[in-house]
């Protein structure tokens, strides 16, 4: 039985929706884990709570200690282009922690880690095609991360001329990161909560009907693995 990892942040009210309360809850490493039981598959979800530093620690959690084999990340975003309007969601293939910097010291450009070529960190390809291959009108997006709640259109305008993001949060990068050197493949998907003119008050609104679409498509591609 394949075990799948799923990092929650502020969506755990969509989670309880979806799947009803976990066959098995328990407090480890500081987080609240949820186990719940497929027919082919344990799911173990962890709500790590808003940002980087969490996210990357609850990552960790579910690979070493419950031996998660997969890596999913569902969750609210930002939208950064008038494409990515409310409610649209998307699959996330390679993410930007726009905030690391080691320029003055090493000469790499902002947001790019050593390890990698350029400061766009992949997720799986592999399940990014089947994400699409389930849901063809998912668009394949560039995701900009880091512990910062972007909002307005000057700044989300800002991120995407920068970096041709697509969307931003505050999870995905570490997530991706550790798992990509954990060598666990990992998929990101994510659903826009607030458009590139919106920031807290529309992400307040509609932070738990974006949620509950995002989870419903991240539901159906772990079923069809």
């Amino acid at each position: 039985m394949k075990t799948i990892g799923m990092l929650v942040a502020v969506e755990m009210d969509a989670v309880l929706a979806k799947y009803g309360r976990a066959a098995g809850i328990e407090k480890c490493g500081g987080f609240e884990v949820h186990r719940y039981e497929g027919e082919d598959y344990r799911l173990i979800i962890v709500n790590a709570g808003a940002g980087e530093i969490a996210a990357a620690a609850a990552t960790e959690l579910l690979i070493a200690v419950y031996g998660a084999e997969l890596i999913v990340n569902f969750g609210v975003v930002g939208g950064l282009t008038e494409e990515m309007a409310l409610a649209r969601t998307v699959v996330v293939e390679s993410v930007v922690h726009y905030d690391f910097d080691t320029s003055a010291w090493d000469g790499c450009e902002r947001g790019r880690y050593a390890a990698y070529p350029t400061p766009f960190i992949p997720t799986t390809k592999a399940l990014v095609d089947k994400a699409q291959a389930l849901f063809p009108e998912l668009r394949r997006v560039v995701c900009a991360s880091a512990d910062k709640f972007v909002e307005g259109r000057e700044a989300k305008s800002s991120l995407h001329e920068r970096f041709g993001a697509d969307i931003c949060e505050m999870e995905a990068a570490a997530v991706v990161l550790t798992c990509n050197r954990a060598l666990v493949p990992c998929l990101v998907i994510k659903t826009v909560s607030d458009g590139i003119t919106g920031g807290a008050e529309q992400f307040s609104k509609e932070v738990d009907r974006s949620a509950e679409l995002c989870l419903a498509v991240a539901d159906a591609v772990i079923r069809a693995l």
